[in-house]
């Protein structure tokens, strides 16, 4: 499996975002309009980092990001 995954991340052109402090602060601040951690995570990287977020999830729309799908 790590391997097939590594190959996708390299075939894909992927990055892997870590979880930075500023990540952390942010995700601290959010308003609760969504209660699943990952998730709020997932909207605090993409808030600092001016990132689009993949997602069918139209809670993620009370944030002010841009989502995708």
């Amino acid at each position: 499996m790590e391997t097939f995954i590594t190959q996708q991340i390299s075939i894909n052109n992927l990055t892997i975002l870590d979880i930075k402090i500023s990540h952390i602060i942010t995700v601290s601040q959010l308003p609760l309009h969504h209660r699943d951690p990952f998730d709020r995570m997932l909207i605090a990287q993409a808030m600092v980092e001016n990132i689009p977020v993949l997602s069918a999830d139209t809670v993620f729309d009370a944030y002010p990001i841009t989502r995708l799908w």
